[in-house]
């Protein structure tokens, strides 16, 4: 695994494996009670009569997990500068009590960019599988992130 990150080392369709993630029900509706308190986020008898059979994770609990996995397995080790925003979020399928989630980065394209020198844009897609091969969730966007200082040599 790559020791640190720079703009320079990202290329498109790169996939990058960021870990897994296993989610509890507790948890699940510790989030929902605060963030989406909806049914079948908070109630097990009411998410038990619901569509889903049961409680389900919140869509916006779902990306937090995957935004942490992303934080811990690159962008805390890299040159980020935040993010300009999101161009889709698709909730594929329920994440429930148990479920393992493993979420892979995947390099859309990088451009650096012309009026700021010090730094380049990467376009992204995050995907978030289950332990039963579904995929769950996937987020698309764009991340800023610094170019390499002094052209150092790529480390990896």
């Amino acid at each position: 695994m790559k020791a640190y990150w720079y703009f320079e080392d990202f290329e498109p369709g790169q996939d990058i494996d960021l870990g897994l993630r296993t989610v509890t029900e507790e948890e699940i509706v510790a989030f929902a009670r605060d963030y989406d308190p909806q049914p079948f986020h908070v109630d097990r008898d009411a998410a038990a009569h619901s569509i889903y059979g049961g409680v389900i994770a919140s869509g916006w609990h779902t990306c937090g997990m995957m935004m942490r996995l992303v934080v811990d397995g690159l962008l805390g080790r890299s040159s980020s500068m935040g993010s300009p925003g999101l161009d889709g979020v698709r909730w594929l399928a329920p994440v429930r009590a148990g479920d393992t989630l493993n979420v892979r980065y995947r390099t859309v394209q990088v451009k650096a960019s012309a009026s700021k020198p010090d730094r380049g844009v990467v376009w992204s897609k995050w995907v978030a599988i289950n332990q039963h091969g579904e995929t769950v969730c996937t987020v698309e966007g764009m991340g800023m992130f610094g170019r390499r200082p002094g052209g150092e040599a790529r480390d990896g």
